[in-house]
């Protein structure tokens, strides 16, 4: 017998329905997933800063991730910049699947606090 002919006699191994085929995950959805784990870190916002937003590399299993916020300010903007980070790779990876060897933090922005109860102007 041939070797194709052998071969098309041979019983076909059946792939369980969960391992057939492929899952792609888009970038953007990726980016959507990271600037919503960045709003979670952050907390409340000032009223008047963006949304944190970010963008996505991926290649293969693994993504880059870059998010850029916005913070109020006075803040301890290494400390939270850490959190983000943290909370980026974790929910990435439980949410996506992916393994989120570099998240960079951009801050575009500071927001003073309000001044509340200060006097403006010159006082007597």
């Amino acid at each position: 017998m041939s070797g194709a002919a052998g071969a098309a006699r041979r019983p076909l191994t059946v792939v369980p329905p969960g391992e057939r085929g492929a899952t792609r995950i888009a970038d953007r959805v990726v980016a959507k997933v990271a600037a919503q784990a960045a709003r979670e870190a952050l907390g409340p916002l000032p009223e008047e800063a963006a949304p944190p937003h970010a963008t996505v590399v991926t290649h293969h299993d693994a993504v880059r991730i870059r998010v850029h916020l916005e913070l109020g300010y006075p803040t301890d903007i290494g400390a939270r910049c850490a959190a983000v980070r943290r909370h980026v790779v974790e929910r990435v990876g439980a949410l996506v699947g992916m393994e989120v060897p570099e998240v960079a933090v951009e801050v575009e922005r500071l927001h003073p606090a309000p001044v509340h109860g200060a006097a403006h102007g010159r006082a007597r």
